[in-house]
């Protein structure tokens, strides 16, 4: 089998072929249905590979911005996927533990690469049926969307991020770049004040009926311990739910033992691991 990128004329059956499973699918659900249209300002277009048995869809994964698999593909799937992926000579690998240990090891003996980041993670679900109990009251901080006047805030959170992850910080060598790629998420972002700042923001990156993906979650050091976060999440989730979604999904690094107490409190549980690869040429 080989396989080939998808075209948006096939955007449908690539997008129901992965509702088969959209909670492990949910990012290359959203990445295949973006495929032809244009993309948001300082966004990247999506490319997505299929592969096919037929006329039916067998497999699909997601080759930029990162590489994802959907949950379904076996070791045969990801190296039908590998002519499409060795052309990457920087790359960012997110997907399921499996067909990211798959990935790694064809890559590193076929073409080795580097690589600059490589962690675990969890991935949480919280569904809209039992979400609304663990959520803070009326007396929690309030979640408001992000605006212009908060991007300077908004880069500061996302370097600091990088910098706490041990991640390599783009805006160093290309600092214009890093404040576009923010200010084209700044709709996607909301946050929370405290003494007339922002001491948190976190992002809905994927927003679908069928979930919400939150990433970039971040609170202020001296914000810490104070329910910034759990008000922000708990924000994001009510929104997600009043929006019809049917779930909020999330992962947390290994090691984050304060972020699992925080989405476990809310009432998220764990549903899979990912692997996220960063690498280069070797």
């Amino acid at each position: 089998m080989g396989a080939e990128l998808l075209r948006r004329a096939q955007r449908g059956a690539v997008v129901g072929h992965l509702a088969a499973d959209p909670l492990a699918n949910l990012v290359l659900m959203d990445m295949a249905d973006r495929v032809g249209r244009r993309p948001a300002p300082s966004e990247l277009r999506p490319e997505v590979g299929v592969l096919w048995s037929g006329t039916q869809v067998a497999a699909a994964a997601g080759l930029r911005p990162n590489v994802v698999f959907d949950a379904g593909a076996d070791d045969r799937a990801v190296e039908a996927f590998l002519p499409l992926i060795e052309t990457l000579s920087v790359g960012l690998v997110k997907s399921h533990e499996l067909s990211a240990d798959l990935l790694w090891g064809h890559l590193q003996r076929r073409a080795p690469r580097r690589p600059l980041l490589d962690r675990m993670e969890t991935a949480y679900v919280l569904r809209a049926a039992g979400s609304l109990g663990g959520f803070p009251g009326a007396e929690a901080p309030v979640a408001r969307p992000a605006t212009d006047s908060d991007l300077d805030a908004l880069v500061f959170a996302a370097r600091e991020s990088l910098r706490e992850e041990g991640r390599p910080d783009p805006f160093t060598d290309d600092p214009r770049g890093g404040r576009r790629w923010v200010r084209g998420r700044l709709r996607r972002a909301r946050v929370v004040e405290s003494g007339g700042r922002v001491v948190f923001v976190g992002y809905a990156d994927v927003q679908r009926r069928e979930g919400w993906l939150l990433q970039g979650v971040y609170t202020w050091p001296e914000a810490r311990g104070r329910g910034m976060a759990r008000a922000g999440v708990a924000a994001l989730c009510r929104e997600a739910f009043a929006e019809g979604a049917d779930h909020v999904q999330l992962s947390v690094v290994d090691g984050n033992t304060p972020g699992e107490r925080l989405y476990e409190g809310l009432g998220f549980a764990p549903f899979g691991r990912f692997r996220t690869i960063l690498f280069g040429n070797a």
